[in-house]
């Protein structure tokens, strides 16, 4: 696959692009849905709930917290997960921009 052209958008069009494309794989829907979920940051239980290897959902994991989605903690040897409610943000003021701007009448 070839690179995306960033270039001529603003900023913020290419870091909601990011965060989108973050969020277009199976596994890490999933595990924001699963973070969702949880009352507290979680460590190691992310593996237990997903049916991938340790190491597929670290990377995945990775990828999450590289655009901001997630963010995490080191306690121990333990890296604790959690969502960053800022981008969470972003990405809600996103939807609800496409929500208001798809449900106006007569449109096609």
């Amino acid at each position: 696959m070839g690179i995306t052209k960033t270039t001529g958008f603003s900023e913020e069009t290419n870091e909601m692009a990011e965060i989108l494309k973050a969020l277009g794989h199976p596994a890490r829907l999933e595990i924001v849905q699963f973070l969702i979920k949880s009352s507290s940051c979680v460590c190691g239980d992310i593996v237990d709930v997903l049916p991938l290897a340790q190491s597929t959902v670290s990377k995945h994991l990775s990828e999450l917290k590289k655009v901001g989605i997630i963010k995490g903690t080191i306690t121990g040897n333990n890296i604790c997960y959690c969502l960053d409610e800022k981008v969470i943000q972003k990405i809600h003021k996103f939807i609800s921009l496409i929500q208001t701007s798809c449900c106006k009448p007569n449109c096609c």
